[in-house]
């Protein structure tokens, strides 16, 4: 059977005989580049690395490439109003004391949510918490709900 359209195959092996190699959806890896690159910025304090040769280096799709360079350039561009907004509905949390991965998986969709109407709000927000699941620990998927449910009834968004 092949792979959903949009999806590409990440070339590794089947984990027992006669199953299909895991498939990430196109727009699923963008977000993953999105974070990485997201997280050396957070962690220098600047941009660092060119990120077309940083998405260029992890993606030879140009589409996976397109994505992860909207998500990048709407966070940056726009993290003062994104992390107030967090801070806004994060009780007891200074974003500062966040762990680095789950305050800019918070980033990518809180992006999303304000600034990507082409975007699902479940969308972004199942993709956040399974971020927060594979990059960070099984609690992140919870805390990233919690918060990203909040600033999506705020933006009354269904």
């Amino acid at each position: 059977m092949p792979a959903p359209k949009g999806a590409q195959s990440v070339g590794r092996p089947p984990d027992t005989a006669g199953q299909r190699p895991t498939v990430i959806r196109k727009r699923t890896r963008s977000r993953e580049l999105a974070l990485q690159f997201l997280y050396q910025w957070d962690q220098r304090g600047e941009e660092g690395d060119d990120l077309t040769h940083f998405l260029a280096k992890d993606s030879g799709d140009l589409a996976v490439q397109q994505f992860a360079r909207v998500i990048v350039r709407g966070v940056i561009d726009n993290t003062a109003d994104i992390d107030e907004k967090i801070i806004e509905v994060a009780e007891n949390w200074d974003i500062h004391r966040m762990a680095v991965v789950d305050r800019n998986v918070l980033r990518i969709a809180t992006c999303e949510l304000l600034y990507m109407p082409d975007v699902p709000p479940k969308v972004s927000i199942n993709e956040a918490i399974d971020l927060a699941k594979k990059f960070s620990t099984a609690e992140s998927g919870g805390f990233v709900n919690g918060i990203l449910d909040k600033i999506r009834r705020q933006c009354g968004k269904a």
